[in-house]
């Protein structure tokens, strides 16, 4: 009895210490993993005959915390890019001093035409919570009582390098002899989105018509779908951040479906290209996380160029 015992105990022992290795072997390659950017090209046929190809640097959810000297080397690469314009739907900052560093590591896309929309975390600090809350239903509460970040010094500097700030308004630019219709929200994960400031139309002279958001939920896409916007670019949903292979992602911490947590997509969902009420949707999985759960896995940081192209005849 006493063999079969002490064979148990060690049976019991060895399968501990193999998960417990794997555990750690899961988090240091999810640690690994958060630091190892990626640029993602996307093709979105989305101009009218005889316009100029288009390309669109989507940057999401960079959490800059000035220590991170890898991050900010990367984001200071995508200059040589020389993408036609910049889009920044927020989440930039994850600490008080990051605004500078943030500023230094755009670098030259400041010199691109750029604009921008803001996220929960440009608003408010970062807090660290049960890391379990993140796969369970959300359940309404936002950290809005934590220290405020500067973001009116992170709107100043971007809007002073002429980026146009697309928080609760329309706006338009012109890019390569393309008119573009701007529309844009506040952070609807915090609900600061104000749809009656930006509803109606989209502009019909417009070449071409982009919708912003930083979380995309769904009553601010259907209603940017409706309008007649020819793309809606997000961010917010880090696409998942922790991904199963073969499954994907498991949430998306909004009431967008995990299927369509990160790159190009219709809305609606069930949508063919040319639907009337229907948009593209682009969704970044964004380059950072929080300080807090710094990690990734099966989901690599990102950056992506936008192709825009003509849209199909039919």
């Amino acid at each position: 009895m006493g063999t079969r015992r002490g064979s148990t105990a060690r049976g019991l022992l060895r399968a501990g210490a193999v998960m417990g290795a794997t555990g750690v072997a899961g988090l240091g390659y999810g640690w690994a993993e958060a630091r190892w950017f990626t640029l993602r090209h996307v093709t979105v046929p989305v101009l009218p005959e005889g316009a100029p190809e288009l390309r669109v640097l989507h940057l999401s959810d960079l959490h800059l915390v000035p220590r991170q000297g890898r991050k900010r080397r990367w984001l200071a690469s995508l200059a040589g890019l020389e993408p036609d314009l910049v889009i920044d739907t927020g989440d930039n900052l994850a600490a008080q001093d990051a605004v500078e560093p943030l500023l230094d590591s755009l670098g030259g896309l400041l010199d691109v035409p750029g604009a921008f929309v803001l996220g929960s975390n440009d608003y408010f600090a970062p807090v660290l919570k049960n890391p379990v809350r993140y796969l369970l239903p959300d359940d309404g509460r936002r950290a809005t009582d934590q220290a405020k970040l500067p973001y009116d010094d992170l709107v100043a500097g971007l809007t002073g390098r002429g980026w146009l700030d697309l928080t609760n308004t329309r706006a338009a630019a012109t890019v390569k002899g393309v008119r573009i219709a701007f529309a844009g929200v506040d952070d609807p994960h915090l609900r600061y989105d104000d749809l009656g400031s930006v509803s109606g139309p989209a502009d019909p002279d417009a070449d071409l018509r982009l919708a912003v958001t930083h979380a995309p939920y769904l009553r601010v896409l259907d209603r940017f779908a409706a309008d007649g916007y020819d793309a809606v670019i997000a961010g917010h949903t880090h696409g998942g951040q922790l991904r199963l292979p073969g499954k994907g992602a498991l949430v998306t911490n909004c009431d967008l479906e995990p299927a369509r947590a990160r790159g190009l997509h219709r809305h609606p969902a069930a949508s063919a290209p040319g639907d009337p009420g229907s948009s593209w949707l682009h969704v970044s999985a964004g380059a950072g996380t929080s300080p807090y759960t710094a990690v990734r896995f099966c989901c690599r940081p990102e950056a992506t160029l936008l192709r825009l192209t003509r849209r199909s005849p039919a």
